[in-house]
């Protein structure tokens, strides 16, 4: 069986909302528009299976050296869902159906089959309420999100 995955920064950004700041820094890098583009048409045609997060939670320090000297990767559990409900089902991308689908139905039964493990979990969200991302307020130790700031919609409500 061959999966495939992408990670929400991907779906979102690409190469020209680069900054130098550490933020930013990830395995891959951020590429083109078209690469975006390329990305979302394979997750809405079903090429892609499933999005990860990538989570990657640096220490401040870790990520203060701007590109060149940061480590690579940034967080992505506290602003996956709310990212992705903002940008691609609130604009009209995908449907919620879809988002569901690619976060929580496909990554769950690619689990139980390499695993031989039920999975199971419950969240409900409040589609409606927006938040502006600030990373101090992440439960995660890692704060370094290139999100910082947006205002998204989809708090969690469990």
């Amino acid at each position: 069986m061959v999966s495939a995955e992408t990670a929400p920064h991907y779906l979102v950004l690409c190469n020209e909302d680069v900054a130098d700041d550490g933020r930013f820094k990830m395995n891959p890098p951020l590429r083109s528009r078209e690469d975006r583009n390329a990305l979302l048409a394979g997750l809405l045609d079903g090429t892609i299976d499933c999005v990860a997060t990538d989570h990657a939670p640096h220490t401040a320090e870790e990520k203060s050296k701007g590109m060149a000297g940061s480590a690579f990767g940034i967080v992505g559990l506290e602003t996956a869902f709310p990212v992705l409900y903002t940008r691609l089902v609130r604009e009209g991308v995908m449907t919620l159906d879809q988002l569901v689908d690619v976060m929580a139905h496909k990554p769950r039964h690619l689990l139980e089959r390499w695993t031989g493990r039920a999975f199971t979990g419950n969240c409900a969200w409040d589609l409606e309420r927006s938040y502006v991302i600030d990373p101090d307020k992440f439960h995660s130790m890692g704060r370094a999100t290139p999100f910082a700031g947006w205002e998204v919609f989809g708090t969690c409500e469990t």
